[in-house]
């Protein structure tokens, strides 16, 4: 898995695209593509990375198959409300290999020693799709591991936009407001799982709390 910092999800926050490019499932004319090409060259620019045109078809397949990813498995546990709004769920995960273009797309952040500070390196995984997942394929790039991970209990809550460090953060108070003192949850790390692409404005995304057993 390839690490990246805070700074790095930051630049994504000012990736701003009409939902109407997104969620469209009409094909694109050339004005849109057009469109789409130069919304995504300058999201690589915040990164020091260039986007050719020739990159217009394989932008154009990820952006329309976002929503054809296969989902990411669990069994749920319970459900918590309170006034018809979900304030967060309990569920289980089971082992795998995560790798693959699948839903969530989970992101590991550790805390620092202080319990208030995120630490800059984060880890970003997918889930290996199920048809891979007893004969996976072998990375070509140094950068990129297949992990095997144990089946995680979580206790998962929703929240829409971007993924800065402040925006996780006051996410991860808010839950503990919510749920209270506990020992039976990590407090030196969680896990961000984002259900939409970066390009989406108000994407779907949940902030999760590890519990020490299953």
């Amino acid at each position: 898995m390839a690490l990246i910092s805070l700074e790095d999800l930051d630049g994504l926050d000012d990736a701003q695209l009409d939902d109407d490019i997104t969620d469209n499932p009409e094909p694109m004319d050339e004005e849109d593509r057009d469109r789409l090409l130069t919304h995504w060259q300058a999201v690589a620019s915040t990164h020091h990375v260039s986007v050719p045109p020739d990159m217009t078809g394989p932008i154009q397949e990820m952006t329309h198959n976002n929503q054809q990813r296969e989902p990411l498995p669990f069994t749920p546990i319970t459900s918590h409300e309170k006034m018809e709004e979900v304030l967060y769920e309990e569920r289980l995960y089971p082992a795998g290999r995560y790798l693959g273009m699948t839903v969530p797309v989970v992101t590991n952040i550790h805390m620092m020693e202080d319990g208030n500070t995120l630490k800059k390196d984060v880890q970003t995984s997918y889930f290996l799709p199920a048809e891979f997942q007893t004969d996976p394929p072998r990375p070509s790039d140094s950068d990129i591991t297949i992990v095997y991970r144990e089946p995680i209990r979580v206790i998962a809550r929703t929240f829409f936009g971007s993924t800065t460090e402040a925006t996780l953060t006051r996410q991860i108070d808010l839950l503990w407001e919510i749920l209270g003192v506990g020992d039976d949850l990590h407090r030196d790390g969680y896990m961000v799982a984002a259900y939409e692409n970066p390009s989406i404005p108000r994407r779907r995304n949940e902030i999760w709390f590890i519990r020490r057993n299953l």
